[in-house]
């Protein structure tokens, strides 16, 4: 397959799969390094690579899942839901790998905010197209506690970052892969010539 269709190919296969549908078993370290090497070849402004990961595995990822439902439980005393607590608590647990994606702000602030984010959204989308093209189960999720502010020092961020979510990751239960859905783009594009 040439290069270009390749590249077609990949990025039409690309899915959110959740994890209900993951599998028993874990993802090799291996693809996983990939991903994160093919997330820093991701266009940035100025080269200032604002895009920052922290890796959970293991028991990595009780540590995430203990630290993200201890402070939801502090950020909402007034209105705790015991359902989204649990759940917090399980879903790290239903992963192989648990990628948090962050956003490193430039120092001299030269370059725009949005420049930074669309940098770290393009590196994720990198490494979300590498899972796909290893079969391997993948989905981005700003849920939980991705915009609580006190959650940025766990993750390694300052005030001035972002913390953007995270990459759930593990092996797919079934090798049948979800079809796609897109409106055509036609209704999304206007031609000027």
């Amino acid at each position: 397959m040439d290069l270009k269709a390749a590249a077609d190919k990949v990025i039409t296969h690309r899915r959110a799969i959740y994890t209900n549908m993951f599998g028993e078993g874990a993802v090799d370290d291996e693809i996983i390094q990939q991903m994160l090497e093919n997330a820093n070849w991701a266009p940035t402004h100025r080269h200032t690579e604002p895009w920052r990961f922290v890796v959970f595995k293991g028991e990595g990822l009780k540590k995430l899942a203990d630290f993200q439902a201890t402070l939801y439980k502090l950020k909402n005393t007034d209105n705790f839901n015991e359902t989204q607590f649990e759940k917090l608590k399980k879903k790290p647990l239903e992963c192989s790998h648990v990628i948090a994606i962050g956003m490193h702000r430039d120092d001299k602030e030269s370059v725009p905010e949005i420049e930074e984010v669309s940098a770290t959204a393009a590196a994720v989308q990198n490494a979300w197209l590498t899972a796909s093209a290893h079969g391997i189960g993948c989905y981005w999720s700003t849920g939980g506690i991705t915009f609580y502010e006190e959650a940025k020092p766990f993750f390694g961020l300052r005030e001035q970052d972002k913390l953007m979510g995270f990459l759930f990751i593990g092996p797919m239960k079934s090798e049948k892969w979800p079809q796609g859905k897109r409106k055509s783009i036609e209704d999304k594009v206007t031609w000027v010539g």
